[in-house]
């Protein structure tokens, strides 16, 4: 059983940056594609950034490209998501996913989730 847990989130100003990290237990993490999410109040979930077990393939929300970027460290079963210039809109729970199927982590269809890290951005 896989088990995520985020970390890393918390309050910064609008232009700032954040790193979040994503650690795994409970599988071989090279065998998963990892992404994050996000949730507004009031809104529905979002795609914000993908990467393959072998960083061949790696996709971005349209709302963070250019500004977020993730990468992954498998030796340490670890995902992270660098967000830089930070925005009052990119206020939200960012939760981390895991799934042996990229195009079903994509679709917000993961297999396995975290229960979320909060980010927020003050104007």
């Amino acid at each position: 059983q896989v088990q995520l847990v985020e970390s890393g989130g918390g309050l910064v100003q609008a232009g700032g940056s954040l790193r979040l990290s994503c650690a795994t237990s409970g599988g071989i993490l090279s065998e998963y594609s990892m992404g994050w999410f996000r949730q507004a109040p009031g809104k529905e979930r979002e795609f914000v950034a993908a990467i393959n077990w072998i960083r061949s393939n790696i996709y971005y929300g349209d709302s963070v490209k250019g500004r977020f970027t993730i990468a992954r460290d498998n030796a340490k079963n670890t995902v992270y998501l660098q967000m830089n210039s930070l925005k009052p809109e990119d206020t939200a729970v960012y939760y981390c996913s895991a799934d042996r199927a990229l195009s079903r982590l994509r679709l917000g269809s993961a297999g396995y989730w975290g229960l979320g890290t909060q980010v927020t951005v003050s104007s």
